[in-house]
């Protein structure tokens, strides 16, 4: 008996290893809690608005450090609507981020968890993905 699998489209994606999940430099961070397609434009949106409420949050005492672990993994192209099958694969379009659950989007120091709770809240309801906040322990 033989064992048929399935064939899928650039199979080569999925072999990566899934290594984004463990805060490594800051105290606090915003997990994402769904699968998701982030695009160029809501990536930018998403970085402006988190400097925005971090601004708000911050004191004149602490300083508020921010890293940002996005790096785009997908270049989408597109093919004009005119053009007939089997004329390729298109030109290059955008740039995007593919979210696995267990992502760590930003990562956070020098604010309280109060402070922290409302920065993922306020992101939260701008975005259509999940985020969760997470604490590190050490």
């Amino acid at each position: 008996m033989m064992f048929l699998h399935k064939r899928t489209h650039n199979k080569y994606r999925l072999k990566f290893k899934h290594s984004n999940h463990i805060l490594r430099f800051g105290k606090y961070g915003l997990k994402s809690d769904t699968f998701s397609l982030l695009k160029e434009a809501q990536m930018n949106f998403l970085k402006r608005s988190f400097l925005q409420s971090s601004v708000k949050v911050k004191d004149k005492k602490k300083s508020v450090k921010i890293w940002s672990r996005l790096c785009f993994n997908l270049a989408l192209t597109k093919l004009s609507s005119e053009s007939r099958m089997g004329k390729g694969k298109g030109l290059f379009h955008e740039k995007a981020l593919f979210l696995k659950p267990g992502d760590i989007l930003f990562e956070f120091d020098g604010v309280s968890i109060q402070q922290a709770s409302s920065l993922c809240l306020s992101i939260n309801k701008k975005l259509k993905l999940k985020l969760i906040l997470v604490k590190n322990i050490m």
